[in-house]
């Protein structure tokens, strides 16, 4: 942490934190949920390479959607990655069977658990579910592979049906069990009940958390689950997906090493390329006040805070922008002070004293065209 940020690290301490928390980046699979988006499979390869150079621990992938995933699955499984390459599918025995014949080590198979996904989209009742369930992680573990059982709509299931599915499932053999929050309807406070709850029924079985964002807080959730013992998050690049999409890899990465200093090997100066891939090849662009990686993120307008970032940038910086590829930039129009007319005259190659800065910041105001010209600024902190 910065020195500026030290008071603030001393809120955020946690009296038993979690040690590590992982990611599995799921764009190549929830990614390709998001409307308008498809990746051919020349995409999917190059999206795992960046994906596992970058540090990810696991990378997700859905071989049983179409020909053309199951091309791609194959041919990242064969890539010798150090990610975990998940094959993603239904909690039925032919998904498993070509995720077997993709030759994956790791797969990952859902079914929805809550009654509205049982009665309504399944029609099956809660044995049935139950023995679904239980059959697909023993035929997965009858083939030698590591299973994720994902209980659909979780946050929304009955507790004591949840807490069964979950316990059959790990007395069946699974590796890890994945908590989602499908309609993005839990509180912070809710989702650590939720995964504590869960903890609590199945002892130390690793927890997956996939969160939606559907009212704006899976980043928020997903941490409150890692705080209540889950350890890992699933993530997209750019935060893409079904609807309203899953927590951001770089707001997730980034507060993993900043805000909670835990251990990591990711490469978090490739957020802004990464992004800006996710823009190249969908027709989803990157907001520009999107945290971090927004073209937004690190401009400063305002008179007060040019003058502060001009001194310091940590004034109104949490980190460095380099260090998650962005830039620093300030802004020049109408809410021009002393400070930043001073700096802009610098950069025309001019000499203003204060008498003259003020008067070009008052030209400036004058001329009432809101923001008339952008300046990079280096990534300098004090």
């Amino acid at each position: 942490m910065e020195d500026a940020n030290r008071h603030a690290a001393r809120y955020n301490e946690l009296p038993a934190g979690p040690s590590r928390i992982r990611i599995l980046d799921s764009t190549l699979r929830e990614g390709e949920q998001h409307p308008g988006v498809s990746f051919s499979v020349k995409q999917r390869i190059q999206i795992a390479w960046e994906l596992d150079h970058f540090g990810v621990d696991q990378i997700e992938i859905s071989p049983v959607i179409s020909e053309d995933h199951e091309a791609a699955t194959r041919t990242i499984i064969r890539q010798g990655l150090a990610a975990d390459i998940v094959a993603h599918g239904r909690a039925l025995r032919e998904d498993i069977d070509r995720i077997v014949s993709c030759g994956a080590s790791w797969c990952a198979v859902y079914l929805g658990v809550s009654d509205v996904h049982m009665r309504d989209k399944l029609r099956i009742g809660r044995d049935e579910a139950v023995s679904r369930a239980v059959g697909a992680v023993e035929h997965a573990k009858a083939h030698g592979l590591k299973i994720r059982f994902t209980a659909e709509d979780g946050s929304r299931a009955n507790p004591k049906f949840l807490a069964r599915v979950c316990a059959a499932v790990r007395d069946a053999g699974a590796d890890r069990i994945s908590l989602p929050d499908t309609a993005g309807v839990m509180l912070p406070h809710g989702m650590r009940r939720y995964v504590a709850f869960v903890r609590e029924a199945i002892g130390g079985l690793p927890l997956d958390v996939h969160v939606h964002n559907d009212v704006g807080l899976a980043l928020a959730n997903a941490l409150a689950a890692c705080e209540a013992g889950a350890d890992q998050i699933h993530t997209t690049i750019n935060g893409i997906g079904e609807r309203t999409g899953i927590p951001a890899l770089a707001e997730v990465a980034t507060a993993i090493h900043y805000l909670y200093g835990l251990p990591n090997s990711f490469h978090l100066d490739m957020l802004g390329d990464l992004s800006r891939l996710i823009d190249a090849y969908t027709p989803v662009k990157t907001h520009e006040s999107a945290p971090l990686v927004g073209s937004s993120a690190f401009k400063h307008k305002a008179g007060t805070h040019l003058a502060a970032v001009l001194a310091n940038p940590a004034a109104y910086e949490p980190i460095p922008p380099s260090a998650v590829g962005n830039r620093r930039t300030i802004v020049f129009g109408e809410l021009a002070g002393r400070a930043g007319a001073a700096h802009l005259a610098g950069v025309l190659g001019l000499r203003a004293d204060d008498a003259q800065a003020r008067r070009l910041a008052a030209g400036l105001k004058a001329l009432r065209m809101g923001d008339i010209l952008e300046v990079p600024l280096g990534d300098r902190r004090t």
